[in-house]
């Protein structure tokens, strides 16, 4: 039987800009969750800027400090610890990883320790390190975006765009592959992120100016589907004057989104919103990983121990970084 420590170390962002790394209980689980020992979690560059910012992730939102402890921490791997008395799906001493962040106000991943709901949870392979998984989370938020593009045929057989090379447009680019495109293309003024999504698998990339991509659906360079990753409505603009068939909404959109009148036309160009996180979407995404077909960790610019974390954000913040992996044992 494995005896657990009674004190674990936490992170609390307790104000915008300062964290406490500090102990804590040891949680326990309730009878649907389990108790994991946290290998490795990864930055959501977005939530961890906007939450050590004193911003609201979503317009709207109301931010109350100290925050969550453990959040905005959700993307994580380890291995389970302790069972709740109903859960039946997991073993003690088996290794999984974090698919869904039900938005819950509750603990987060940013600890040694966290319970989480089984349901919530995927078993993994002990093989893989936890750069390769901890990100698959993030996989899954992808992943449904092109569930939306299979509605209209899905991108087999097609050509496609991805505009934002950050995490998320670095991951739909090798998903994109994965589900069969004939042709990937990856739109980001960052020179660096262009020049990794050509070594992940995209054909052509442009700095998203309008000189480096002539407009105009009906030219050569135009794709058949394009999934946005940034949420900016000049950009979103931009995909749709040069996609023939779909364009799909990742990003988190703040600003109004002008769709010309010709682009109903020839035929026209839909764009899809957003879908459900479901765990067919997650299953899909760690499928690939095991294909190696998705490499998450090439998302991960630099570990380093969860204590760091201001300097961690602060790389993401300055696009000194991509992904940090923290771990909470460094």
């Amino acid at each position: 039987m494995t005896v657990l420590p009674q004190s674990m170390k936490r992170l609390v962002i307790t104000k915008p800009g300062e964290v406490a790394w500090a102990d804590a209980p040891m949680p326990r689980p309730k009878p649907d969750e389990v108790l994991v020992r946290v290998s490795g979690v990864s930055t959501c560059p977005h939530w961890d800027m906007h939450i050590l910012d004193g911003e609201p992730m979503f317009p709207g939102q109301e931010l109350q400090y100290p925050y969550f402890p453990g959040q905005p921490g959700h993307e994580a791997v380890g291995v389970v610890m302790a069972l709740g008395e109903d859960v039946t799906t997991l073993e003690v001493g088996q290794s999984v990883v974090a698919w869904r962040d039900t938005g819950e106000p509750r603990a987060g991943f940013y600890a040694q320790f966290n319970v989480f709901r089984a349901v919530d949870l995927l078993a993994v392979s002990d093989d893989r390190q936890p750069a390769q998984l901890a990100s698959l989370e993030l996989a899954m938020c992808v992943e449904v975006s092109f569930q939306r593009l299979e509605e209209l045929g899905g991108v087999n057989g097609r050509s496609v765009a991805i505009a934002g090379l950050g995490p998320a447009g670095l991951v739909a680019v090798q998903l994109a592959r994965y589900h069969g495109a004939t042709s990937v293309v990856g739109i980001d003024p960052v020179a660096d992120r262009r020049e990794l999504a050509q070594k992940l698998g995209a054909d052509a990339v442009f700095d998203g100016g309008v000189d480096s991509w002539a407009a105009g659906r009906s030219s050569d360079l135009a794709v058949d589907m394009a999934i946005d990753c940034t949420g900016i409505a000049p950009v979103i603009e931009f995909l749709l004057h040069r996609t023939n068939q779909a364009v799909a909404l990742f990003g988190v959109v703040r600003q109004e989104i002008k769709y010309a009148a010709g682009l109903m036309w020839g035929p026209g160009v839909t764009l899809m919103g957003y879908g459900d996180h479901n765990r067919a979407a997650a299953e899909t995404a760690l499928a690939a990983v095991e294909a190696d077909a998705l490499d998450l960790s090439a998302l991960i610019t630099e570990t380093m121990p969860l204590s760091d974390y201001v300097r961690g954000v602060d790389l993401l913040r300055r696009k000194e970084a991509i992904k940090i992996l923290f771990d909470p044992w460094g």
